[in-house]
């Protein structure tokens, strides 16, 4: 199905019932906050992600940061959920620098080991650019510099106005700007750190603002996510500004990602409302496709009876309690359950129905 008519049935959904809405909600801030920092290095598990964001609760081990990052990340996108309200405000700087302020919270060092012995820092400042060059190594292994301290406040200039201005204009759709934007703004790398989180941030804006669903870049697709971005710099070239100015005609690698990403998004969406009234379910933007029917009737009774026995479920599925120890680690093992410091369940697949 293409874009558009995908599109078209997403909206056909709309208006939600409350359950159905607290039910999406759920699901975004849970796989947005995890997907987006685990492409960064965020350690913390799916489980302990759910629990810190709904339930502000803290478990298992995990670093500090970790656990700031996340909390962070979702103040971020509450920021950018409120900005979308208003939509007579047009994108500014400040609004860019506010949303990295809110996720690097205070400036900090960062230690380097030098190649040659020795150690080198600089210090990473929460809501100011740059005051240093940065660059990546590339997965073929070659140096690729990103936009210098000097010319990044001029380009971050040169992409606001480009936004506000494309987006009066009109020809480029939603998901077409969002696209651009994000390649456009990761050519300059204006920040220190954070600047793939903020990338995605404004992507949300930008749909959200335009009545689009606010996306997740999954995880599991981020050599995918790379490699569409690194063909775009191979058309476009190794220069910071063509970069900083690219067209979209320029990008078609990671445009056709991009709106791979938003249709498999949505389809998700329209799959979960639409099998409201039915026990499927799904673990991190994707369907459950269970051997055996007991299978959803074990997560259903660990979701509703926390406390369960092994002996209980077994009597209650009508099975031996090694097979239901079994089933239950493979459920571990997969991320659908995890267990709680109080040795009760948590159940993290996500059921449709909503009656």
């Amino acid at each position: 199905m293409k874009l558009e008519e995908l599109y078209n049935e997403w909206k056909s959904l709309f208006p939600l019932s409350e359950k159905q809405t607290q039910l999406l909600r759920k699901k975004f801030t849970t796989e947005y906050n995890f997907n987006s920092n685990h492409i960064e290095g965020n350690t913390l598990t799916y489980g302990q992600t759910e629990l810190l964001l709904l339930f502000g609760k803290v478990s298992g081990e995990g670093d500090l940061k970790d656990f700031v990052d996340m909390k962070a990340s979702q103040v971020g996108v509450e920021m950018v959920m409120e900005a979308v309200r208003d939509r007579s405000m047009p994108l500014t700087q400040n609004f860019i620098r506010q949303l990295h302020r809110v996720l690097l919270r205070e400036e900090y060092i960062v230690y380097r080991e030098l190649p040659g012995g020795g150690q080198t820092s600089y210090t990473v400042h929460a809501g100011q650019y740059k005051t240093r060059s940065n660059s990546v190594i590339t997965r073929y292994g070659d140096r690729f510099e990103y936009a210098s301290p000097e010319e990044t406040p001029s380009l971050m200039g040169d992409l606001v106005d480009w936004y506000n201005a494309a987006e009066q204009e009109g020809k480029l759709s939603p998901v077409e700007l969002a696209a651009l934007f994000h390649y456009r703004y990761i050519r300059i790398h204006p920040f220190e750190d954070g600047n793939g989180r903020i990338a995605r941030l404004i992507v949300n804006y930008i749909m959200a603002r335009h009545g689009w669903p606010m996306i997740v870049i999954r995880n599991r697709k981020k050599a995918e996510y790379l490699e569409a971005l690194h063909r775009s710099d191979q058309k476009i070239g190794k220069v910071p500004s063509n970069g900083a100015h690219a067209q979209i005609g320029k990008i078609t690698s990671f445009l056709a990602f991009f709106r791979h990403t938003v249709c498999e998004e949505m389809q998700c969406e329209i799959d979960i409302v639409r099998n409201a009234d039915k026990d499927t379910w799904w673990y991190d933007g994707q369907r459950i496709n269970f051997r055996s029917e007991n299978s959803g009737r074990l997560l259903a009774l660990l979701r509703n009876k926390p406390f369960i026995t092994f002996s209980e479920m077994a009597e209650q599925l009508s099975v031996n309690r090694s097979a239901v120890q079994k089933q239950i680690e493979g459920f571990r093992k997969k991320g659908y359950v995890d267990r709680r410091d109080d040795g009760s369940w948590h159940v993290l697949a996500l059921n449709s129905r909503t009656e």
